[in-house]
């Protein structure tokens, strides 16, 4: 017999944040996307929802994200992006072309750049690598 899966309004009540239709439509919108930034995820938000402000889409982004629903990242030089995978440490490629975005899993084995030489008293709970290259698209562009 398999677990039932919960509803998005199960897990926002289950995180303790209130149900609302614009955060099921964010958590939602988030988890189908592909690293989206705010606007594209307001733009998702509205479609399913109608009317929601950019402020109301902050707000939301900000409280998903302290109850560890999703996850913020912020490649150097890029605005904030959003993604539904949470709970590993995996890292991230980006293209210095076009900005996108694709999920790689933690290195295996030998990885000592993710452990620190030195924790300065820290507990260290996650290491974030960031892989920056092109896109097969935008190679295959440039090539051409």
């Amino acid at each position: 017999m398999t677990a039932s899966r919960l509803t998005t309004a199960e897990e926002l009540r289950g995180a303790g944040l209130r149900v609302t239709a614009a955060r099921v439509a964010l958590l939602d919108a988030v988890r189908e996307g592909d690293h989206l930034g705010v606007e594209a995820l307001a733009t998702q938000v509205r479609g399913r929802i109608g009317h929601v402000s950019l402020q109301a889409v902050y707000e939301g982004l900000n409280a998903l994200t302290d109850a560890g629903l999703i996850r913020r990242i912020e490649p150097a030089g890029s605005p904030a992006r959003y993604e539904g995978r949470v709970g590993d440490n995996h890292h991230h490629l980006v293209c210095r072309s076009c900005g996108r975005v694709a999920d790689v899993d933690c290195a295996v084995g030998s990885a000592p750049c993710l452990t620190a030489s030195q924790d300065h008293g820290f507990t260290v709970d996650e290491a974030e690598v960031v892989f920056w290259g092109l896109c097969p698209g935008c190679s295959t562009s440039r090539t051409s």
